[in-house]
Protein backbone atom coordinates (compact mmCIF):
# COMPACT_ATOMS: atom_id res chain seq x y z
CA UNK A 1 0.00 0.00 0.00
CA UNK A 2 1.27 3.47 -0.87
CA UNK A 3 1.86 6.24 1.64
CA UNK A 4 2.52 9.43 -0.31
CA UNK A 5 3.03 10.64 -3.83
CA UNK A 6 6.50 11.51 -5.07
CA UNK A 7 7.51 15.00 -3.95
CA UNK A 8 8.21 17.74 -6.51
CA UNK A 9 11.45 18.48 -4.65
CA UNK A 10 12.78 15.41 -6.47
CA UNK A 11 13.76 17.67 -9.37
CA UNK A 12 16.27 19.35 -7.08
CA UNK A 13 17.68 15.99 -6.02
CA UNK A 14 18.33 15.10 -9.62
CA UNK A 15 20.53 18.18 -9.92
CA UNK A 16 22.65 17.13 -6.94
CA UNK A 17 22.99 13.39 -7.43
CA UNK A 18 25.14 13.47 -10.61
CA UNK A 19 27.90 15.09 -8.56
CA UNK A 20 27.83 12.22 -6.11
CA UNK A 21 27.62 9.64 -8.85
CA UNK A 22 30.65 11.06 -10.60
CA UNK A 23 32.76 11.01 -7.45
CA UNK A 24 35.12 8.13 -6.82
CA UNK A 25 34.96 8.53 -3.07
CA UNK A 26 31.71 6.63 -2.65
CA UNK A 27 32.02 5.56 0.95
CA UNK A 28 33.09 1.96 1.34
CA UNK A 29 30.89 -0.23 3.51
CA UNK A 30 32.00 -0.18 7.13
CA UNK A 31 32.89 -3.55 8.55
CA UNK A 32 33.12 -3.30 12.32
CA UNK A 33 35.27 -5.84 14.20
CA UNK A 34 32.32 -6.55 16.52
CA UNK A 35 28.75 -7.39 15.69
CA UNK A 36 27.34 -3.99 14.56
CA UNK A 37 23.99 -4.53 16.27
CA UNK A 38 25.69 -4.98 19.62
CA UNK A 39 26.20 -1.21 19.73
CA UNK A 40 23.39 0.12 17.57
CA UNK A 41 20.22 -0.25 19.58
CA UNK A 42 18.73 3.22 19.35
CA UNK A 43 17.03 3.33 22.74
CA UNK A 44 18.15 3.12 26.36
CA UNK A 45 16.03 0.03 27.00
CA UNK A 46 17.71 -2.04 24.31
CA UNK A 47 18.82 -4.71 26.78
CA UNK A 48 15.27 -5.58 27.73
CA UNK A 49 13.23 -8.25 25.96
CA UNK A 50 11.02 -6.01 23.86
CA UNK A 51 9.94 -6.44 20.24
CA UNK A 52 12.27 -4.81 17.76
CA UNK A 53 11.95 -2.46 14.83
CA UNK A 54 14.99 -2.93 12.59
CA UNK A 55 16.15 -0.32 10.09
CA UNK A 56 18.17 -2.16 7.43
CA UNK A 57 19.90 0.47 5.34
CA UNK A 58 22.93 2.40 4.24
CA UNK A 59 24.43 5.73 5.36
CA UNK A 60 21.01 7.42 5.24
CA UNK A 61 19.91 5.04 7.98
CA UNK A 62 23.25 5.00 9.79
CA UNK A 63 23.10 8.80 10.05
CA UNK A 64 26.31 9.77 8.30
CA UNK A 65 27.49 13.12 9.61
CA UNK A 66 25.09 13.10 12.55
CA UNK A 67 25.39 12.34 16.23
CA UNK A 68 23.93 8.94 17.04
CA UNK A 69 20.85 10.44 18.70
CA UNK A 70 20.14 12.54 15.59
CA UNK A 71 19.91 9.59 13.18
CA UNK A 72 16.44 8.66 11.96
CA UNK A 73 16.23 5.34 13.89
CA UNK A 74 17.10 7.16 17.14
CA UNK A 75 14.47 9.79 16.43
CA UNK A 76 11.92 7.02 15.87
CA UNK A 77 12.96 5.46 19.19
CA UNK A 78 12.42 8.79 20.93
CA UNK A 79 8.97 9.11 19.35
CA UNK A 80 8.04 5.57 20.40
CA UNK A 81 9.09 6.24 23.97
CA UNK A 82 7.20 9.53 24.08
CA UNK A 83 4.06 7.92 22.65
CA UNK A 84 4.16 5.01 25.10
CA UNK A 85 5.07 2.23 22.65
CA UNK A 86 7.31 -0.53 24.00
CA UNK A 87 9.69 -1.29 21.13
CA UNK A 88 13.44 -1.21 20.68
CA UNK A 89 14.72 0.31 17.46
CA UNK A 90 17.84 -1.23 15.92
CA UNK A 91 19.94 0.89 13.59
CA UNK A 92 21.33 -1.66 11.11
CA UNK A 93 22.60 1.00 8.73
CA UNK A 94 26.02 0.49 7.14
CA UNK A 95 27.49 3.39 5.20
CA UNK A 96 28.20 2.56 1.57
CA UNK A 97 26.11 -0.61 1.58
CA UNK A 98 24.27 -1.75 -1.52
CA UNK A 99 21.21 -3.97 -1.66
CA UNK A 100 23.56 -6.94 -2.00
CA UNK A 101 25.36 -5.93 1.20
CA UNK A 102 22.06 -5.62 3.00
CA UNK A 103 21.06 -9.07 1.83
CA UNK A 104 24.34 -10.59 3.04
CA UNK A 105 23.79 -9.34 6.58
CA UNK A 106 20.05 -9.89 6.60
CA UNK A 107 20.02 -12.90 8.92
CA UNK A 108 21.98 -11.42 11.79
CA UNK A 109 20.34 -8.03 11.35
CA UNK A 110 17.04 -9.70 12.23
CA UNK A 111 18.30 -11.21 15.45
CA UNK A 112 15.80 -11.28 18.30
CA UNK A 113 12.06 -10.61 18.33
CA UNK A 114 11.74 -8.44 15.23
CA UNK A 115 8.24 -7.09 14.65
CA UNK A 116 8.89 -4.52 11.90
CA UNK A 117 11.62 -4.21 9.25
CA UNK A 118 12.22 -0.88 7.53
CA UNK A 119 14.19 -1.49 4.32
CA UNK A 120 16.17 1.54 3.14
CA UNK A 121 18.53 0.20 0.50
CA UNK A 122 19.29 0.93 -3.13
CA UNK A 123 20.79 4.42 -3.05
CA UNK A 124 24.31 3.09 -3.56
CA UNK A 125 23.12 0.70 -6.27
CA UNK A 126 21.81 3.76 -8.11
CA UNK A 127 24.93 5.85 -7.53
CA UNK A 128 27.07 3.06 -8.98
CA UNK A 129 24.71 2.29 -11.86
CA UNK A 130 24.32 -1.33 -10.81
CA UNK A 131 21.75 -3.43 -12.68
CA UNK A 132 18.24 -2.64 -11.51
CA UNK A 133 17.18 -6.29 -11.90
CA UNK A 134 19.91 -7.30 -9.47
CA UNK A 135 18.86 -4.70 -6.92
CA UNK A 136 15.22 -5.69 -7.28
CA UNK A 137 16.03 -9.36 -6.72
CA UNK A 138 18.08 -8.56 -3.62
CA UNK A 139 15.26 -6.47 -2.16
CA UNK A 140 12.70 -9.08 -3.11
CA UNK A 141 14.65 -11.76 -1.25
CA UNK A 142 14.87 -9.57 1.86
CA UNK A 143 11.16 -8.77 1.77
CA UNK A 144 10.06 -12.33 1.05
CA UNK A 145 12.14 -13.83 3.84
CA UNK A 146 11.06 -11.18 6.33
CA UNK A 147 7.41 -11.79 5.55
CA UNK A 148 7.96 -15.54 5.84
CA UNK A 149 9.09 -14.88 9.41
CA UNK A 150 5.92 -12.91 10.12
CA UNK A 151 7.67 -9.54 10.10
CA UNK A 152 5.86 -6.42 8.88
CA UNK A 153 7.92 -4.77 6.11
CA UNK A 154 8.13 -1.09 5.24
CA UNK A 155 9.93 -0.50 1.94
CA UNK A 156 11.32 2.95 1.20
CA UNK A 157 11.98 4.09 -2.35
CA UNK A 158 14.97 5.96 -3.71
CA UNK A 159 15.96 7.81 -6.89
CA UNK A 160 18.88 7.12 -9.22
CA UNK A 161 21.05 9.94 -10.63
CA UNK A 162 19.96 11.06 -14.10
CA UNK A 163 23.39 10.72 -15.71
CA UNK A 164 22.65 7.03 -16.33
CA UNK A 165 19.84 8.03 -18.65
CA UNK A 166 16.06 8.24 -18.40
CA UNK A 167 15.52 4.54 -19.06
CA UNK A 168 17.67 3.56 -16.07
CA UNK A 169 16.20 6.15 -13.71
CA UNK A 170 12.66 5.18 -14.67
CA UNK A 171 13.34 1.48 -14.25
CA UNK A 172 15.07 2.16 -10.93
CA UNK A 173 12.16 4.17 -9.54
CA UNK A 174 9.60 1.66 -10.77
CA UNK A 175 11.41 -1.29 -9.16
CA UNK A 176 10.49 -0.14 -5.65
CA UNK A 177 6.86 0.50 -6.48
CA UNK A 178 6.52 -2.81 -8.31
CA UNK A 179 8.02 -4.70 -5.37
CA UNK A 180 5.70 -3.00 -2.91
CA UNK A 181 2.70 -3.92 -5.04
CA UNK A 182 3.82 -7.48 -5.74
CA UNK A 183 4.71 -8.28 -2.12
CA UNK A 184 1.94 -6.19 -0.53
CA UNK A 185 4.18 -4.23 1.81
CA UNK A 186 3.91 -0.71 3.17
CA UNK A 187 5.56 1.67 0.73
CA UNK A 188 7.18 5.05 1.31
CA UNK A 189 7.90 6.19 -2.27
CA UNK A 190 10.89 8.39 -1.38
CA UNK A 191 12.93 8.18 1.82
CA UNK A 192 14.18 11.75 1.37
CA UNK A 193 10.81 13.29 0.54
CA UNK A 194 10.81 16.98 1.48
CA UNK A 195 14.54 16.92 2.23
CA UNK A 196 16.42 16.13 -0.99
CA UNK A 197 17.72 19.14 -2.86
CA UNK A 198 17.29 21.59 0.01
CA UNK A 199 20.71 22.86 1.20
CA UNK A 200 19.22 23.93 4.53
CA UNK A 201 18.25 20.32 5.28
CA UNK A 202 21.39 18.51 4.13
CA UNK A 203 25.03 18.22 5.09
CA UNK A 204 27.72 19.84 2.96
CA UNK A 205 27.72 16.86 0.57
CA UNK A 206 24.19 17.82 -0.48
CA UNK A 207 22.95 14.23 -0.12
CA UNK A 208 22.86 13.21 3.54
CA UNK A 209 20.29 14.94 5.75
CA UNK A 210 21.48 17.16 8.57
CA UNK A 211 19.74 17.14 11.95
CA UNK A 212 16.82 19.22 10.67
CA UNK A 213 16.47 17.04 7.57
CA UNK A 214 16.56 13.86 9.63
CA UNK A 215 13.63 15.11 11.67
CA UNK A 216 11.59 15.49 8.48
CA UNK A 217 12.54 11.96 7.37
CA UNK A 218 11.54 10.70 10.80
CA UNK A 219 8.07 12.18 10.36
CA UNK A 220 7.76 10.54 6.94
CA UNK A 221 8.69 7.13 8.34
CA UNK A 222 6.50 7.59 11.41
CA UNK A 223 3.40 8.07 9.24
CA UNK A 224 4.05 4.65 7.73
CA UNK A 225 5.12 2.97 10.94
CA UNK A 226 2.62 4.17 13.54
CA UNK A 227 -0.45 2.41 12.08
CA UNK A 228 1.18 -1.03 12.45
CA UNK A 229 2.35 -0.60 16.04
CA UNK A 230 0.76 -2.45 18.93
CA UNK A 231 0.50 -0.31 22.06
CA UNK A 232 -0.18 -3.42 24.17
CA UNK A 233 3.08 -5.16 23.34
Amino acid sequence: MKLTRMSPILRSLLVLLPVAAACTQVEAPRRDPVHPLAQQAAGPAAGQARPRIVFLGDSLTAGLGLAREQAVPSLIQARLDAEGYRYDVINAGVSGDTSAGGLRRFDWSLDGDVDVLVVELGANDGLRGLPVAQMKQNLDTIITEAKRRGITVILTGMEAPPNYGPAYTSEFRRAFRDLADARDVIFVPFFLDGVAGNPALNNADGIHPNAAGARIVERTIWRALEPVLDRDR
